[in-house]
């Protein structure tokens, strides 16, 4: 849960930055959103948290 928390903050900000930076339009920000509550849903969102899991744990390996 840690990491599926974590993970959403740092997309939320990086979304924040690109409306922000007029990058990325609003309706653009809702369509990823929506697409990623669709996803969620899907038969691929086990396989794809398995990897985020599997990078997260990589990643700490290197930090120490």
């Amino acid at each position: 849960m840690v990491l599926s928390v974590s993970a959403l903050v740092l997309f939320g900000a990086i979304v924040f930055i690109f409306i922000r930076n007029k990058q990325l339009k609003t309706s653009h920000a809702v369509i990823s959103a929506l697409f990623g509550f669709m996803l969620s849903a899907s038969t691929a969102a086990e396989p794809i948290k398995n990897f985020l899991s599997s990078v997260a744990k990589s990643l700490q390996s290197f930090s120490g």
